[in-house]
C-alpha cells in the first residue's frame, strides 16, 4: 500500500500493515514519525492529532485504508528548528508547553484551524481544538494561536505587497 506523508509517497511493506491498522501506528512503528504520540486510544485526548487533506484527525481511531490516497501530514512537517511554524515561534514565546507531551497533537489541531480559518475568535478556537492538555495551560494556547493567526496574516500581506 502507498500512502503521501508529509509530501512523500511512502511504499508501506504488506507484510508490516494491515488497511484496518490505526495511522498512528503506522506512522510510529512502521514509518518511525515518533512526533505523532500515543495518548488515550479512543480519540479523547488528541495526542495523537495529524491533518489529513487539511483537517485535524484522531490517528488513533483512522484505520489505514480510510487514509489511502489523501495527504497526510504530521509535526514533522509543520516546521523546523531553523525555520519554525509561527505556531511553533508563538508556543515558545507564550510558554505554553509545560511537560510538552501533547503539544504536537494541539499544534497539528491549531495549524489546522487557522489555515481554514486566519481570524479565529476565542469561541472557534475553543471548538477546534478539543485536546486535552493536563498541564492546563488552554489559556496559553488560545494566546498563542491568536498570535500566531497575526502573524500569518502580517506575513500573507506582506506576500500580495510584492
Amino acid at each position: 500500500m502507498e500512502i503521501s506523508v508529509n509530501g512523500q509517497s511512502r511504499t508501506l511493506p504488506d507484510a508490516a500493515v494491515d488497511p484496518a491498522m490505526p495511522l498512528l501506528w503506522v506512522l510510529r512503528d512502521v514509518l518511525n514519525l515518533t512526533g505523532t504520540k500515543f495518548g488515550c486510544g479512543v480519540a479523547a485526548c488528541g495526542a495523537c492529532t495529524v491533518q489529513v487533506n487539511g483537517q485535524a484527525v484522531r490517528s488513533c481511531v483512522t484505520p489505514l485504508s480510510a487514509v489511502a490516497g489523501q495527504a497526510i501530514k504530521t509535526i514533522e512537517a509543520l516546521g523546523s528548528a531553523e525555520h519554525p511554524h509561527a505556531l511553533q515561534a508563538a508556543w515558545i514565546a507564550h510558554q505554553v508547553p509545560q511537560c510538552g507531551y501533547c503539544q504536537s497533537g494541539m499544534l497539528m489541531a491549531a495549524a489546522a484551524l487557522i489555515e481554514k480559518n486566519p481570524h479565529p475568535s476565542d469561541a472557534d478556537i475553543d471548538a477546534a481544538i478539543t485536546n486535552l492538555c493536563r498541564c492546563g495551560t488552554y489559556q496559553r494556547v488560545r494566546a498563542a494561536i491568536h498570535s500566531a493567526a497575526q502573524r500569518m496574516r502580517k506575513a500573507g500581506d506582506a506576500k500580495a505587497q510584492v
